[in-house]
């Protein structure tokens, strides 16, 4: 019997925290507002970090912290107590990639299961058994290793492997750039990424100062542009490689964008476990949240299947999170303007998942008729029959999508 993946969930902050574990997270992983490589994300302090594992560990689920830095000496100095401080909070693991921090954490915190992050780039089986002599209880791979190489590199290792499945990829080797560093002074292996690779570029002629067309598409050239990376279809064979853990990317991304992955690849593994074959429609779900074009990266080879452009797209809008249900109406906190009258599709883990609904009979907070709801984060009351469920997200099909 096939052993079904953790599916493992980013967490930008407390909300999307609870966001992926209502859309079927069996983990999440966060940031501490120290040593993570994410300093743009809202990140949480130790206190927080403690109050997300106690409210995860009640549910089942587990919490994993980023401490995947590239160290410089200024670092170092504060690390020891660091680690103390983040073994108490009651996190599940550790996210290391540096061998400096790796050390001060194993020495400081040696409760706490290490991790090796992707940006460590293990890509074979010596390294990976490396890192298990060292004492690494679990191998997040390199973005750049091919599906066929895993189970030598899990049975070298003898630790659980953990894999990208989903999200953004660098165009840089395994995360380790310079650019944003080189253009703004902020490095990408401190967290500070600028994002330089996905910015316009032009091809100048430097004797005249004429900028030659080469465009990749009707937007412009972004030649250092990756594709996002997409395996929802592949999850078995992941599974049957010997993967224990399936992550998807995104700390930085939206509560919808954590919403709508979650739950397809939820839905993915669920059908995977109970032996049914793949479901066409999880793969459009992937198509409703913004992304650039897919690719299944480097797992078949240098050059993935991929499918779509480069730029950002998306089918959907998010139009509002429910925050409330009951008596045959629901509350929901706006996110995008929608009026009475409008067709909205309900994203959910239980019944409604996919159904939709028109929007009528609405009502502000002060309890007075509207036909509008068009100020951010305003909660306004619909009538609606479906099963919806508090968290549960609202969406709408975009014109000519």
């Amino acid at each position: 019997m096939i052993k079904v993946p953790e599916l493992l969930a980013p967490a930008g902050n407390m909300s999307k925290l609870e966001t992926a574990v209502h859309f079927g997270a069996d983990a999440v992983y966060a940031a501490a507002d120290r040593y993570g490589l994410r300093a743009y994300a809202d990140n949480f302090s130790l206190e927080g970090l403690k109050s997300a594992a106690d409210m995860l560990h009640v549910l089942g689920k587990k919490l994993y912290v980023t401490v995947n830095i590239y160290a410089d000496e200024r670092d170092l100095e504060g690390l020891p107590a660091f680690a103390e401080r983040l073994a108490e909070t009651g996190a599940d693991g550790a996210l290391v990639s540096d061998l400096g921090v790796f050390a001060v954490m194993k020495r400081y915190a040696p409760s706490l299961p290490l991790h090796v992050s992707t940006q460590a780039n293990v890509t074979n089986s010596e390294a990976a058994k490396m890192w298990a002599e060292l004492g690494a209880s679990r191998i997040v791979l390199a973005r750049e290793t091919r599906l066929a190489d895993i189970p030598a590199i899990k049975r070298a290792a003898g630790t659980e492997i953990e894999a990208f499945v989903h999200g953004a990829m660098c165009i840089a080797y395994s995360g380790r750039c310079l650019l944003s560093a080189y253009f703004t002074d902020r490095s990408g292996n401190r967290g500070e990424c600028t994002q330089s690779c996905r910015w316009e570029y032009g091809l100048t002629e430097l004797s005249r100062g004429e900028t030659l067309p080469a465009e990749e598409d009707g937007r412009g050239t972004y030649l250092l542009s990756s594709r996002d990376l997409c395996m929802i279809e592949h999850l078995s064979e992941l599974a049957d490689a010997g993967v224990d853990s399936v992550k998807i990317e995104g700390r930085m991304k939206s509560e919808y964008y954590v919403a709508g992955v979650v739950n397809a690849y939820r839905r993915a593994l669920d059908d995977m476990a109970a032996g049914r074959p793949f479901d066409p429609l999880l793969a459009e779900e992937t198509e409703k949240v913004s992304h650039r074009g897919y690719t299944t990266g480097f797992y078949y080879g240098e050059r993935g299947g991929s499918t779509g452009e480069n730029g950002l797209t998306s089918t959907h809008d998010f139009i509002a999170a429910v925050t409330d249900v009951g008596d045959g109406y629901i509350t929901a906190e706006m996110r995008n303007r929608f009026t009475e009258g409008d067709v909205l599709e309900v994203l959910s883990l239980g019944e409604a998942f996919g159904k939709t609904f028109t929007v009528a009979d609405m009502t502000g907070e002060d309890g007075r008729h509207i036909t509008v709801a068009d100020r951010v984060r305003e909660k306004v009351r619909i009538r609606c029959d479906l099963p919806v469920c508090k968290r549960d997200i609202l969406r709408r099909k975009k014109t000519g999508k």
